[in-house]
């Protein structure tokens, strides 16, 4: 696919170089992607669209990204390269003109406990240096100072009321993950204790029966032998033991006790073992523990609580004790950052006219600094909130934030779907940092479905039309309105207005609460007002609001444990006052996050197919004569996997100093099994035989014709074609699926239920759809529906929202400027409404919609 140069290079300088225009891709394979060749403009915002599974990640950050990466690092000296992760080559003829190449990616990593949205975004150095260079300091004897330039002259200090001469805190000795950490949490703003409660889960077992979980789960299966010789009794419950045994139990000495150890063959050993009371049991473990599972074990015995000594500021006392404008830095970081805007503008004026040029300087870099996070809609968070809190979307938008702020030039910057947990208002805003990224001279290339998005690209380009093997071919390319006319395009109806918006026939207003409402009513908390909702039974509710409006606070933190917690299966959350459940029973919260954690799970066994499958293997006369059973047939544990692999289907190259190689397993070629897997076969509707994992290599769609006899089977493969999943292979790995997919994967076995007294409560459905992605979502919630669900969809994505029966919009801002229901009603309801920003988004869309001739029964396809 070429490009009309004319309208794309940068201006030529006569006498200059001309400097290549695009990036030439010729053979990339990487996934799906079949061939392609294509040209990306440089310079210029490139969008590139695809239904789900299509190979628009693949092109972009298999290809793109990947080479672009891989070929600045490949310029480092090996020494370096040793302690850099990077990419592997690419499956790809060639890649011509890619610049280095940095990555913003959908999922980026937790990080850890001591980064907050203050650190990762750098404002909290800003802040750091305002305090030590503005602040009014203490001295030695804890006499205040006024602020004085002589700071930041690197002066000593002259107390006035005492006279002690000291040099006042730098920014270091303000900082938690330094020198101004608490003491007592390390700067954390935590402590970890030991629950002793947790140590003794059930009193009325002995010691002898296992009463010391501890004991019995870090493998000190001696210690009751050991606790025996110190004189505590262990055949007695452990409710009985007198106040002495029991503190032995707790917080014993490490004495070694003298024991003696039967073997097998009936000898006798005498053995000292050293004695670890339950508390230290734990915290040998907790010292010890360095994976996520063994981390788990332990922290079943530990609570995590506030530190008492900085109330969860993380700071030293010390550090607490220098001001500006009347606060400590606990207090200026406790402040979301719409607020600290406010505050820090008023800085200045409240210092000697001599420190007003420096002050100005210090503020003005944060304002500069922190305006570039409003515009991306984060203005309601505060700065001390733990980065591990926050979405994918937020760290994602602080990533871009930052990639802005570093003014570089000439680098390719790859986004995948920036627009996460972005609501239609702050769009703008992402569109105005990617254009400063252009600004600087950068190339930006992001995949992403938002229309709103789509729309402000100077070049798009279109992969599909289908997903997995029926995608990895470049539909079209071109301009937006160029897309928009292709007679091949799925994004093209879209992107012009053509496609209708609304395409389930909705509840009528005056039938939603027929069938009755969930009520809920809470106190105040965090930034959320006191709420009353009512959710009407058997419709599809959306909730909607600005990010931070107070929509997670409303459904996760508050109707879902309630919910849970009357039926007996949660804790109910104290700022709950009230609660009807109008028969709800079950509360299904179905989130996109990845299925599985290795390849060992696939969309065979997630959906339940391959237990079924392995029986009827089992069944033929071929495994029978052979003495095997439905086990056999597994490929994690049965005797027909792979050798090699262990079933995995792919084996892992070391190769020294460049990253590991995934490969397919050159002995069972990727199928999981061992030739004698393979030799067993069963027959077909059209006569043929096919063996177990030559069918794990079918997709759904090819597969549910060669089962034509196993009518679970079958049943299971058409719900999973219902929703848009037959491109999927059954033995694809299912944490290698897009987040749509993960999530209608999970509601695969739920849609032939009857869900009368079921709540499903959806995050964000729509992250990472195609809008008709979308309405197979749509499809399937009505399925639900139908079976007698209750419906609710935490949104910003206005097709979901303008499909719903009935909408509870939050707000009118984010933070402190949200937490309050502004609109309730249709989606006509909330657009009419003055209060309700994403009413104002709705409105254009309503009307146009309107204005398309389309028909009013049912789901339209």
């Amino acid at each position: 696919m070429s490009i009309d140069h004319s309208t794309l290079e940068s201006p030529i300088i006569p006498g200059s170089p001309v400097a290549p225009g695009a990036i030439h891709v010729q053979g990339a394979r990487v996934h799906n992607l079949k061939n392609v060749d294509v040209e990306v403009p440089l310079q210029r915002l490139v969008a590139i669209a695809g239904v789900s599974g299509s190979g628009k990640s693949s092109l972009a950050m298999g290809v793109l990204y990947a080479e672009g990466s891989r070929r600045y690092i490949e310029a480092l000296s090996t020494y370096t390269r040793r302690r850099m992760s990077h990419a592997t080559r690419a499956a790809v003829d060639s890649v011509r003109h890619v610049p280095a190449a940095l990555a913003l990616r959908q999922r980026p990593a937790v990080p850890g406990v001591r980064s907050t949205f203050g650190t990762s975004t750098e404002l909290l150095n800003v802040l750091r240096v305002m305090f030590s260079r503005l602040g009014s300091h203490l001295c030695p004897n804890g006499h205040r100072l006024d602020p004085t330039i002589d700071v930041a002259a690197n002066l000593d200090l002259a107390c006035p009321a005492c006279g002690a001469v000291f040099y006042p805190p730098g920014a270091e000795v303000l900082a938690f993950n330094s020198d101004g950490a608490c003491e007592t949490c390390s700067g954390t703003g935590t402590v970890r204790e030991i629950d002793d409660g947790t140590l003794i889960p059930d009193p009325t077992l002995t010691i002898e029966q296992g009463a010391v979980a501890p004991w019995k789960m870090f493998g000190l299966t001696v210690m009751p032998q050991v606790v025996a010789e110190f004189g505590v009794r262990t055949d007695v419950a452990f409710a009985e033991l007198t106040d002495a045994e029991r503190d032995i139990v707790l917080h014993g000495p490490e004495e070694k006790g003298h024991i003696t150890v039967p073997t097998k063959n009936g000898k006798i050993f005498e053995l000292n073992f050293t004695f670890r009371n339950a508390r230290l049991a734990v915290q040998e473990a907790m010292d010890k523990a360095t994976t996520e599972k063994g981390l788990a074990r332990v922290n079943r015995f530990i609570t995590a609580q506030t530190c008492p000594a900085c109330r969860g500021t993380r700071l030293s006392e010390k550090a607490r004790g220098t001001r500006v404008a009347g606060i400590d830095l606990a207090a200026a970081t406790a402040k979301t950052l719409d607020e600290a805007i406010d505050w820090v503008a008023t800085v200045p004026d409240t210092l000697p006219v001599e420190m007003h040029p420096m002050a100005r300087m210090i503020t003005g870099q944060f304002t500069e600094m922190a305006q570039r996070l409003v515009q991306l809609g984060l203005g309601y968070l505060a700065l001390d909130r733990a980065s591990s809190t926050l979405s994918t979307g937020e760290r994602q938008r602080v990533q871009l934030a930052r990639a802005v702020r570093n003014q570089t030039t000439g680098v390719l910057y790859v986004l995948d779907e920036p627009s996460i947990g972005l609501h239609p208002a702050n769009v703008d805003g992402l569109i105005g940092v990617m254009r400063d990224l252009l600004t600087d001279g950068n190339s930006v290339v992001l995949v992403d479905h938002d229309v709103q998005v789509l729309r402000e690209a100077d070049w798009m380009i279109e992969i599909g039309p289908g997903s997995g093997a029926e995608g990895g071919t470049v539909l079209a390319t071109g301009t937006v309105a160029d897309i928009a006319q292709h007679p091949e395009s799925l994004i093209g109806g879209f992107l012009d207005g053509r496609e209708p918006a609304i395409v389930r026939e909705r509840i009528a207003e005056s039938e939603a609460f027929a069938r009755g409402a969930i009520e809920i009513t809470t106190a105040p908390i965090h930034t959320v007002h006191a709420l009353h909702a009512r959710i009407p039974v058997g419709c599809l509710t959306a909730v909607t609001g600005m990010s931070g409006s107070g929509k997670t606070t409303l459904v996760l933190d508050s109707l879902v444990p309630a919910l849970r917690a009357t039926a007996g299966t949660g804790h109910h959350p104290s700022h709950v006052t009230a609660l009807e459940t109008a028969g709800i029973t079950r509360v299904d919260v179905v989130d996109a996050t990845p299925i599985g954690t290795n390849v060992r799970s696939t969309v065979a066994t997630y959906s339940g197919v391959l237990d079924d499958l392995r029986r009827a293997w089992a069944a033929t006369d071929d495994a029978r004569s052979r003495g095997l059973t439905a086990a056999d047939f597994s490929y994690n544990t049965g005797s027909l996997r792979c050798v090699r692999c262990e079933g995995t289907g792919q084996v892992v190259l070391d190769v020294q100093f460049l990253p590991d190689v995934d490969i397919p397993c050159p002995d069972c070629h990727g199928t999981r099994y061992s030739p004698a897997g393979h030799a067993i076969t069963r027959p077909t509707p059209d006569d043929d035989r096919i063996s177990l994992p030559d069918l794990l290599g079918l997709t759904v769609r090819q597969a549910i014709a060669e089962v034509g006899d196993l009518g679970k089977v079958r049943r299971k493969l058409q719900t999973l074609i219902d929703l848009g999943l037959g491109y999927l292979t059954l033995g694809e790995d299912t944490p290698a699926l897009s987040g749509g997919e993960a999530q209608r994967l999970k509601l695969a076995t739920e849609l032939g239920r009857d869900q009368s007294q079921t709540l499903f409560v959806l995050d964000e459905p729509s992250v990472g759809l195609h809008p008709l992605d979308t309405r197979v979502l749509l499809q399937v919630l009505e399925r639900l529906r139908a079976r007698g669900a209750t419906i609710i969809v935490i949104e910003h994505d206005l097709d979901m929202i303008a499909n719903a029966d009935h909408v509870i919009d939050l707000g009118p801002g984010g933070g402190t400027r949200g937490g309050r229901i502004v609109a309730t009603g249709t989606p006509e309801d909330a657009a009419a409404s003055d209060e309700s920003v994403t009413g104002r988004y709705l409105v254009s869309l309503l009307a146009a919609n309107g204005r398309r001739s389309a028909p009013a029964d049912g789901l339209r396809s």
